[in-house]
């Protein structure tokens, strides 16, 4: 037996910055819209938002242990193949449904609260989105759904960290459907699913052993490291339109970008040109990685500038 990993490696925690950003991103832009911020209504939809999160990490880990994956991976790194919680302490598992029950808990008692703080009218889209990210949370990877092992893991990541989680920050603040809400619910989104592209080239043995059917499993790495470029692009495009069509002075809404100048192209070369080349994808997905989360910080950063 291993020594007891912590709750922080369970849960993955460096990757909550997925939920973090499109949450704050899309409080931050409510508050450009109102005019003010409900304070406790942003603790509730961060509470419900990282209690989501947790759950999808650890069920992930759970049900790729359980059906195979995670037990055939030999190139396991921090940017993909699971924690390897379970694989090096099997007695977990009992610890580990708790951790994603609990995160399923703390999400459902968050949106309990957040009904009676908002409009009546914004509940069923409040109600909407917490079981239908309840639903991803747990059948990502679980049966009998398995949305990863189907060839929808990709669209489900993007659309739980991208529209979902920038709509249920603008519910937590009184808005629905805004204009300017659509036009930032696509980046986040993708930036989380750059994240699973390149990790999808490293794993992708371990994938098809277990019958996990992603877009490197199912359509080769070439295209995958393609489509990669693409989906990195289009974040870039969503930039530059939250740039031309937002009102107001809008260049702090470009700061995102500079990971795109620094860090970005090196993450691309490698994709590129290594894209059947696990051992080498595993750099190029720490540089995704890094242009994620330097993303994300910045995405942050410029929407409070935006606003002062």
């Amino acid at each position: 037996m291993s020594s007891q990993p912590s709750i922080a490696k369970m849960v993955r925690a460096q990757f909550l910055s997925s939920i973090i950003a499109p949450i704050v991103a899309g409080t931050l832009l409510s508050v450009y819209i109102n005019g003010y911020l409900d304070v406790i209504n942003f603790i509730i939809v961060l509470i419900i938002g990282i209690g989501l999160h947790v759950a999808t990490n650890v069920y992930n880990d759970i049900y790729d242990t359980i059906q195979g994956t995670d037990k055939v991976n030999v190139h396991r790194n921090e940017a993909s193949g699971g924690s390897g919680v379970l694989l090096d302490n099997p007695e977990l598992f009992g610890k580990m449904y708790f951790l994603a029950r609990a995160g399923l808990v703390m999400a459902l008692a968050g949106t309990i609260a957040l009904t009676p703080l908002i409009s009546r009218d914004l509940w069923p889209l409040l109600w909407g989105l917490f079981l239908l990210s309840a639903f991803f949370s747990k059948y990502y990877t679980a049966p009998p759904f398995k949305l990863a092992y189907r060839g929808l893991g990709e669209f489900s990541v993007w659309f739980a960290f991208g529209p979902m989680a920038i709509l249920i920050a603008a519910v937590s603040q009184g808005i629905g459907f805004h204009p300017m809400v659509l036009l930032l619910m696509p980046a986040t989104g993708l930036s989380t699913s750059s994240i699973l592209l390149a990790g999808q080239l490293i794993d992708l043995d371990a994938d098809r052993d277990g019958g996990k059917h992603g877009v490197a499993s199912r359509l080769g790495t070439r295209f995958t490291s393609v489509l990669y470029l693409l989906v990195q692009l289009a974040i870039v495009t969503n930039i530059i339109l939250l740039f031309v069509f937002y009102p107001g002075s809008t260049w702090p809404l470009l700061l995102p970008l500079i990971p795109y100048v620094f860090i970005f192209p090196k993450a691309a070369g490698i994709i590129l040109k290594h894209h059947d080349n696990p051992d080498k994808i595993k750099i190029g997905a720490k540089f995704t990685v890094l242009t994620h989360v330097a993303f994300s910080f910045l995405l942050i950063v410029g929407f409070v500038i935006y606003l002062i």
